[in-house]
């Protein structure tokens, strides 16, 4: 069956999908997030998004919110329908048993287990879809997703605080607090949208942070805090290990670390993680979360780690918060050398969008792939 003709409302429709979708952002790992509207007689009769861990999906969702009502509906949804048995039934089958006739998706699941699949039941069943609307914005929403299923890696967005011209702290260590509170409830904004929060032990170690997300209603949306560590140095006494039973934490290390250091993190609830060759090997620690289902890691330290994941061209998003400040060459650097020569080999990255915070300022960037 042919795809039907885009209807001038699908791009609204979607748009509230997406909209839907971008809830679940790091909380629905390793699923994708994805948002969905049942639309009858023109208006909403049912809303969806992929509910925290991954269950109930967005579709599933929507249509029990709908009820009756989605009998002969259009349902827009930002991602393409399972089509598979899982833990449940697959999202292609309750559309078809509510009665759905027709559906609107962005674009399809690059998921072996669906790839299309989903798309060609509900075709074979006679239900008119049609692919395409918020492609664009669908594939950023989930490239987390995409990356881990294609990749075997999560995306990766590299978080800099820094002065004006690219300091961390003085020359003395000063550091709280370059940024004000407006950017800093922005970054703590920013940790509620992904699955883990990444820093290496020697940030760990100096700051002993909490690496919650401490917004007043996001208090349940503190991410796995994630520490590479191959020397197992992270002590059973810091902040993250002593509420590892609250929050979730991880320690990526490298085979044949100390089983007593080893030992004392599990006793407090830290799951230790062993990847060859990690943390010096970046590629192998990125592997290591993925294969746990991570598809969206926020890096906030330090130097070391940024440096390591620019060299080896595996920041996919950076979001930079300056304060209005120049502390001068003296002071630490927010990214360790990279033994770069020629300009044409710098990492480069595209402006997406910016806002100003206060005194201070953000701006997001992306990758460029060019």
């Amino acid at each position: 069956m042919p795809t039907s003709p885009p209807d001038e409302r699908d791009a609204h429709f979607m748009a509230v999908a997406l909209r839907l979708a971008e809830r679940g952002l790091g909380r629905t790992w390793p699923n994708p997030a994805v948002g969905c509207v049942v639309v009858g007689h023109g208006r909403i009769v049912g809303r969806g998004w992929t509910q925290p861990g991954g269950r109930p999906h967005a579709e599933v969702e929507a249509l029990r919110r709908a009820g009756t009502e989605a009998l002969g509906a259009t349902a827009y949804i930002s991602l393409e329908p399972c089509a598979h048995y899982g833990q449940t039934p697959p999202c292609t089958m309750a559309l078809l048993h509510a009665g759905i006739r027709r559906a609107v998706i962005a674009m399809a699941d690059p998921d072996p287990r669906v790839d299309g699949r989903g798309i060609d039941q509900l075709r074979q069943a006679g239900v008119e879809v049609a692919l395409g609307p918020g492609q664009a914005e669908a594939a950023q929403l989930n490239a987390g997703f995409f990356l881990r299923v294609q990749a075997g890696r999560p995306l990766v967005t590299l978080k800099l605080a820094t002065s004006l011209d690219g300091r961390i702290a003085t020359r003395a260590g000063a550091s709280r607090w370059i940024t004000g509170e407006a950017a800093r409830r922005r970054a703590h904004q920013l940790r509620a949208t992904h699955d883990a929060i990444v820093i290496g032990s020697g940030t760990a170690l100096a700051d002993d942070p909490a690496l919650t997300c401490r917004l007043p209603g996001l208090d349940d949306r503190s991410p796995v805090r994630v520490v590479l560590d191959g020397r197992l140095r992270l002590p059973p006494t810091s902040n993250l290990a002593v509420t590892a039973r609250d929050v979730p934490t991880w320690v990526v290390t490298r085979a044949g670390a100390d089983p007593r250091r080893h030992a004392a993190l599990e006793r407090q609830g830290v799951e230790v993680l062993t990847a060859a060759g990690a943390p010096a090997d970046i590629k192998g620690a990125l592997a290591a979360l993925a294969a746990r289902g991570l598809t969206r890691v926020l890096v906030e330290g330090g130097a070391t780690v940024a440096a390591a994941l620019l060299r080896a061209r595996l920041v996919d998003r950076l979001v930079w918060f300056q304060a209005p400040v120049v502390i001068g060459g003296d002071g630490l650097a927010a990214v360790a050398d990279l033994g770069v020569d020629a300009l044409a080999d710098c990492p480069r990255f595209q402006p997406s969008h910016g806002a100003a915070l206060a005194r201070d300022a953000v701006q997001a960037y992306i990758v460029d792939t060019d």
